[in-house]
């Protein structure tokens, strides 16, 4: 038995080829639908939204599981018709995510920005800065993105928690998180963007943290609220990193720009080359699940 899988683009359909029982065919959002969907199984949707599939989804009367090329389903939950599978392209973009948290700090710390003005500026600023080394981190997300990010830390001998859903060998349960703020470094947002997670980050959190910490975010921008953020930051009392804001994309008039102590970019953590060849490495396993018989790993049970 043949599956047919619609893919958005030619990279897809070359990610699919040597897949036994796949058959992968070429489509174009918003143009009309080639005579094979019919027969469609599978649909990659590319980066477009449900919403945007909705009038789709009426046109493939054998669509039975919708493959995702990112990490996050928020604009898909609740939105695909009932009974069909949703799955993920967790653990594609987990590496360069992590790679760009990494980063961030170490600009932080070492004061990268302050020396890159001074050369622009042609002076000769030599100071001491801070250090990775020896910082206390709370990953916040103990999936693939907070295990990578782990992984990629502790060589620069910082003392990392992890902090999951459910406490468990090695990850502290999401209750203990007040208690856990006040005595780290770093904090860092690697959570889905849930019901459960959309505003986590208020006021009386980010008073928790102790002073000189810093706020990571490279989870979605909701989880945290900005206005409280940039209360405090204007304060001076925390610092923050951030690859995703609410709004998004940020208005130029909007105060995180003037915001002092901000490293901030435009959801690119993840945008890293070879990023798309990643996706489709675990779109094509999850469908040769798919093909097999199996249900995909990435599978989202309710709104993850």
């Amino acid at each position: 038995m043949t599956i047919t899988v619609l893919v958005p683009d030619d990279d897809g359909v070359t990610a699919l080829a040597e897949l036994a029982g796949v058959r992968a065919v070429r489509y174009t959002w918003g143009e009309p639908l080639p005579p094979e969907a019919a027969e469609a199984e599978v649909l990659i949707p590319g980066f477009h939204s449900a919403r945007e599939g909705r009038e789709l989804f009426e046109r493939l009367p054998n669509l039975k599981l919708i493959q995702l090329l990112a990490a996050g389903a928020e604009d898909w939950v609740g939105e695909v018709p009932a009974g069909m599978l949703l799955s993920t392209c967790r653990g594609a973009h987990g590496g360069s995510t992590a790679e760009w948290v990494v980063a961030a700090l170490l600009a932080i710390y070492r004061e990268v920005h302050s020396f890159a003005t001074a050369k622009d500026e042609r002076r000769w600023y030599r100071h001491s800065t801070d250090t990775l080394q020896g910082k206390r981190v709370l990953i916040i997300g103990a999936g693939d993105l907070g295990r990578r990010l782990k992984r990629r830390l502790e060589p620069f001998e910082t003392r990392v928690e992890m902090v999951g859903l459910n406490a468990r060998d090695g990850v502290r349960g999401v209750e203990e998180i007040p208690e856990l703020l006040g005595s780290h470094d770093v904090v860092v947002l690697m959570v889905p963007l849930t019901s459960r997670t959309r505003g986590m980050v208020d006021a009386e959190f980010l008073a928790a943290m102790q002073d000189g910490a810093v706020l990571v975010n490279v989870a979605r921008g909701p989880v945290v609220r900005t206005d409280a953020l940039v209360a405090e930051l204007k304060t001076g009392r925390l610092r923050a990193a951030l690859d995703v804001v609410d709004p998004e994309p940020l208005p130029e008039d909007h105060p995180l720009w003037d915001a002092a102590g901000l490293f901030l970019t435009p959801h690119v953590a993840g945008a890293a080359r070879g990023a798309q060849k990643r996706s489709y490495a675990v779109a094509a396993a999850e469908i040769a699940r798919w093909a097999s018989g199996e249900l995909p790993d990435n599978l989202v049970h309710g709104e993850y």
